[in-house]
Formats: C-alpha cells, sequence, structure tokens
C-alpha cells in the first residue's frame, strides 16, 4: 500500500502523461482482443461448479459356492441367531426372503400380508418379517423385510437346504461385485466408482429387478428386453408368445420335452438352442435356452420377452451399481466354456440325504434306458459320492454313455444310460 501511495503522488510532467497514456491504451486493447473470448465462453465453463459423490469405499469380501449353471450361494446369520443360513444371491428376486421351515425352526413368526409374489411356477399370497438384520461375513444389514415362501423345491434340486434369497433389497443399498474367477463377493458403500478396463457397462431399467436388451438370433435377429436374473441356472429362458409372434426361431427347429423348477414349483420347458445371443458386444454362438408357456405373465409379455440367466452370466466378473443404474460386464476365464448341449429327459432331486429321480420325460433318453419315477441313484460310473451337484455334472456330459446304479424298492440295478446331444 505505500508504495501504490507513492506512485500515485508522482508528478504528472509530459513524459510520466505518456506513459500512463500507452499504459492505458495497452490495457485497453489487450482488454479488448480477450473480451470476445470470454464473451463466447460456454456457460459451464463460466460456472464450472459440480457435486461430486465421495468415493465408494470396500466394505467387506467373502468367498461363495458356485453351483450348477453359475447360482450363487453365500452365508449370513438372522439377528442374532448363532447359526449360519444358506442364501441364494440373485438378482431375479424384488426383494429379500426366508424358507417357510427355518422360520420355524428359529421360532419366527411372520405376518400375513394382502401381497403377492409372483414366479414361473405359480402365485402365492405372501407373509413378512419386518425390520430383521442379516449379518453377511464383515457387514450387517438392518431395517429388512423378509416375505416368507416355501423353498424345498430349491433346496432338493441344489442338495443343500436353501434358507432364504438375496435379492433387490440388499443390491439396492450397496455397489456389489460377484468375481467368478476367484468365488468371492465384494461389497462397496455407494458413490463415485471406478471400473476396470476392458469390460463393458450396461444401462440397464432397475424398477426392481434389472432390465436389459439383448438380441437372440436364429431364424432372424431380434431386439428385445430381457431380466438379468443371477438366481437362473441356465443361459436363456423365452416366453412362448415371443418365439410365436417373433418368429426368432427356426420352424424346422427341434424341441426337447423338459422341466425346470422355481418359485412355486415345477414347471413344463422345451429346450432348443439357436445361433446366436447378443449382449453388448458380445456375442454367444450356439447357446441352448429354454422355452416356456407365461400362463402367470412373469415376463409380462410384450414388455419383456424373458431372462438372460447365470449360464451367460457367470462368463463375466460383474459390478452391480443400482443406485448408478449400471452394470459392468467383464470377461473372465469362465467365458470360452463349452455350454452344456446334453439331454436325458431325467430329473434327479435330493430329499433328505437321498438322492432320487424324479419326472421321466416322454420319448427321452430316460425313458428309453428304464428309469422310473422314485428310483434311488446310488451312483454314477464310479462316482458314489452321493453329491447331486457332481451327479449332474457328469450328466451333462453329451454324447457319453453312463452307468447309472439304483435302488429300485429293494434290488440295485444298473441302467446305462445314453446323453443326447442336442447339437
Amino acid at each position: 500500500m505505500h508504495r501504490q501511495n507513492q506512485l500515485l503522488c508522482l508528478p504528472c510532467g509530459p513524459s510520466r502523461l505518456c506513459m500512463l497514456l500507452a499504459s492505458f491504451i495497452s490495457r485497453i486493447l489487450h482488454w479488448f482482443l480477450l473480451w470476445p473470448a470470454f464473451f463466447f465462453l460456454p456457460d459451464s465453463l463460466i460456472a464450472q461448479e459440480t457435486f461430486v459423490q465421495p468415493a465408494s469405499r470396500l466394505i467387506t469380501s467373502f468367498p461363495v459356492n458356485v453351483f450348477t449353471g453359475g447360482v450363487i450361494l453365500l452365508k449370513a446369520k438372522l439377528d442374532n441367531f448363532p447359526d449360519s443360513l444358506s442364501f441364494v444371491l440373485d438378482t431375479g428376486s424384488g426383494g429379500i426372503s426366508l424358507d417357510s421351515l427355518t422360520c420355524v425352526r428359529l421360532g419366527m413368526n411372520p405376518v400375513m400380508s394382502d401381497k403377492t409374489i409372483l414366479g414361473i411356477a405359480g402365485i402365492r399370497p405372501v407373509k413378512f418379517l419386518y425390520n430383521e438384520t442379516l449379518r453377511l461375513p464383515g457387514l450387517t444389514v438392518d431395517s429388512l423385510n423378509f416375505h416368507v415362501n416355501d423353498y424345498d423345491i430349491l433346496s432338493s434340486v441344489y442338495g443343500e437346504k436353501i434358507d432364504g434369497i438375496i435379492g433387490y433389497s440388499f443390491f439396492s443399498r450397496y455397489i456389489v461385485k460377484i468375481n467368478y474367477d476367484s468365488n468371492r463377493v465384494e461389497v462397496y458403500s455407494k458413490g463415485s466408482f471406478r471400473y476396470p478396463k476392458g469390460g463393458y457397462m450396461i444401462r440397464p431399467l432397475i424398477p426392481n429387478l434389472p432390465i436389459i436388451n439383448a438380441e437372440p438370433v436364429d431364424a432372424r435377429r431380434v431386439d428385445g428386453r430381457f431380466y438379468f436374473d443371477t438366481g437362473a441356472g441356465l443361459c436363456a429362458l423365452f416366453s412362448s408368445d415371443f418365439i410365436t409372434d417373433s418368429n426368432m426361431m427356426d420352424s424346422r427347429k427341434k424341441f426337447y420335452m423338459t422341466q425346470a423348477q422355481g418359485l412355486g414349483g415345477k414347471a413344463p420347458m422345451r429346450l432348443a438352442m439357436i445361433k446366436e445371443l447378443k449382449l453388448g458386444p458380445y456375442r454367444f454362438h450356439r447357446v441352448p435356452i429354454y422355452v416356456f408357456d407365461d400362463v402367470y405373465n412373469v415376463t409380462s409379455y410384450p414388455n419383456l420377452c424373458g431372462l438372460v440367466g447365470n449360464d451367460i452370466l457367470r462368463r463375466f466378473n460383474v459390478i452391480l451399481n443400482y443406485d448408478r443404474r449400471v452394470i459392468y460386464l467383464l470377461p473372465n476365464s469362465h467365458y470360452h466354456d463349452p455350454f452344456d448341449y446334453s439331454y436325458t429327459g431325467l430329473t434327479v432331486y435330493w430329499e433328505d440325504g437321498i438322492i432320487r429321480i424324479g419326472d421321466i420325460m416322454p420319448g427321452s433318453p430316460a425313458e428309453k434306458a428304464g428309469f422310473q419315477a422314485d428310483d434311488i441313484l446310488i451312483g454314477v460310473d464310479n462316482n458314489f459320492t452321493n453329491s447331486i451337484q457332481a451327479y449332474k455334472a457328469l450328466l451333462q456330459n453329451a454324447g457319453e454313455k453312463l452307468r447309472l446304479i439304483i435302488r429300485r424298492k429293494q434290488e440295485l440295478m444298473t441302467i446305462v444310460l445314453h446323453v443326447k446331444s442336442i447339437l
């Protein structure tokens, strides 16, 4: 300030006046040249203020089991009960749920609601357990409303007691990374997230179940909307209405009668193969698909055409960020795994430690081989582990002849089964 006062008090002789005038003109010219640039700056630069989410942080990481078709099973505890329970991690679930027999075992009393629950095999009224707490390894999730359902059919399919399903109520609160290479799940807080290089970002619709675009190709290419369903242990499931109306499939295509298990019980299905399924930039060729009559309008056709299941999705490490409406797919070591083209027409179920033969499809290799419902499966070839997952893996060897040891009433029998290929 002292120096400025001094300058202002200098006497203004002729030379000093010229210097000041020259300086003034120079400043005017300088401003005049810069003025158009400032005038035409875009609004985004004139007021460049943005609010950025805080960075997400890793909360916990824990191992999971991956079953046939890529279905994920994890361990968690409920409230203050000491026992670990088994839950399916399922983007195809619109909430979170607990098995009815598990409720009985734990002495919990669900309350009847006016809501119903919808699945591929039926509609049911539903009871709820309100304001419960789920304890995952390294993470406690509170204020959860569990709907209660009967998951006996799922337990019999996977050979392990299924105590519940974890869906939207969990995914909507966190960023969840599913790593099928290491069979681990990582859970992050909401916030800005750095996605790894080399993948593809899908922008799904997420009313509560994620909906993505996919392109099945056979006689023609069709762009449709499908559920993104990690709880479905198959490649894709299409409604028969979609197949009929789209004329997507070759009319000469052969279908094989089979069945699938889901909410409400069993549902008849038809198995076939399409030439291609395109998901974002990723193309899968000769893909086995299932077709079902959507009696209960699960897919809300024509709004949706079906679902893409975990035998496709497990070929990626998946990041689910519902808050930012992002599903990120990064191809993993399973990307080039062969698909399951086997067909036996044989269903097997686990019940109280025993593996039984279920329904036999008419005209199938299983019927021709002489199997009957309620036969008890003792072993497949030289495998006597009594593991339904191991037996199912052996039954997926298309083109093979397998020796199945069964017990029918009190008699042990060996039946040779030819596993057909749908290729």
